[in-house]
């Protein structure tokens, strides 16, 4: 198990530093302090050959090309202090109402103009035993930052274990209750970029998803995915719905199972490489995206091919627009309540 620093350039002022965790399995995760960014994965296939099987840059330039910023995917960053969408940027708690940024059109979108991905995160330190190595990351963001109520303070830590696991462990507190959910925006393609994600086959446990407005943000509705193209209880290659849903999927699964409970939520696997990502997480639930806004302007440095449908993610995170519906779960953090989730990506290759 190793763990080593790089720099990897600065940003307003601020030295931004690279993090490099590997196990004793030839998986590679890197980190940047820079949104707290996974820039690459890499881990083998059935046969041994290594590539990386992430979207991302080995540069931060890259994060800052003008294809990357009109295109804005958010590639691998932790987001915050709200994943995905909020109604016209409006909230109301504890009898307050809030607004918001509103950088999706009428809505508000993974933290606004400056969220959590376009800041530079403090390294807590750094760890490692025969099992674990370890990188642990916090943020400050104060009262006000983006109209959000409340001092709130993140730490989060990327953990690779012998096991394959790369574990996201996220901690908060604050002192006025405010919205929170983080997740992490990595985008998976098991084969290397190859090819798009349309033969991988996927596997999630959940039996609705939260159906969207007009302006592609839920608020409240729910649909059973049974006897529809979005049903992938039972493994199913993800090209076979795109018949009905040509676009893709943008869905937002609640899982079947109980809230907080750290359990195997989904599983993707690749036939060509043999490659296979397991999901555990403690989230209520869990936006399917496949890439459809995704510039095919986009590659990485090596000239790996980004794109439409070249990547897919898995953001477990709360509920889209959790703080304007009733009885999402834990869409809100309250002074004196300790934010804990925890979400593992695992890898293996057969």
């Amino acid at each position: 198990m190793k763990i080593q620093s790089s720099p990897f350039g600065e940003f307003e002022g601020q030295p931004v530093e690279l993090y490099t965790l590997e196990n004793d399995n030839g998986v590679i995760v890197k980190i940047t302090t820079y949104g707290g960014t996974v820039t690459s994965i890499v881990t083998p296939d059935k046969n041994g050959d290594s590539s990386d099987i992430v979207c991302g840059f080995d540069s931060l330039d890259g994060y800052f090309a003008d294809e990357y910023k009109a295109n804005s995917p958010y590639f691998g960053c932790l987001v915050g202090r709200y994943a995905a969408r909020i109604k016209d940027g409006k909230f109301t708690v504890d009898g307050q109402q809030h607004q918001v940024a509103t950088n999706d059109g009428p809505n508000h979108l993974h933290g606004g103009i400056r969220g959590f991905d376009k800041r530079v995160w403090t390294v807590e330190g750094t760890s490692q035993d025969d099992n674990n190595v370890t990188l642990t990351l916090s943020l400050d963001s104060t009262d006000g930052e983006e109209s959000f109520p409340g001092n709130l303070n993140v730490v989060v830590h990327y953990r690779l274990t012998n096991d394959n696991e790369v574990r996201i462990e996220y901690e908060a507190e604050t002192d006025k209750t405010t919205p929170l959910s983080l997740t992490n925006h990595t985008y998976f393609n098991l084969n290397g970029f190859q090819d798009n994600v349309l033969d991988h086959v996927l596997q999630l446990n959940s039996d609705r998803y939260l159906v969207p407005d007009d302006t592609n943000v839920p608020v409240g509705e729910e649909a059973p995915v049974a006897g529809t193209a979005a049903d992938f209880n039972s493994p199913k290659r993800i090209g076979d719905a795109f018949n009905e849903l040509p676009l893709g999927f943008e869905h937002y699964y609640a899982f079947n199972k109980p809230v907080g409970s750290l359990e195997k939520v989904a599983e993707v696997h690749e036939p060509k490489t043999g490659r296979k990502l397991e999901v555990l997480s403690t989230e209520p639930g869990t936006l399917f995206y496949t890439g459809r806004y995704t510039s095919d302007a986009l590659k990485r440095e090596s000239g790996a091919q980004f794109g439409q449908f070249r990547g897919f993610c898995l953001e477990t995170s709360k509920y889209p627009n959790g703080p304007n519906i009733a009885n999402a779960p834990n869409s809100v953090l309250k002074p004196g309540d300790q934010y804990r989730e925890t979400t593992i990506y695992k890898l293996s290759w057969t």
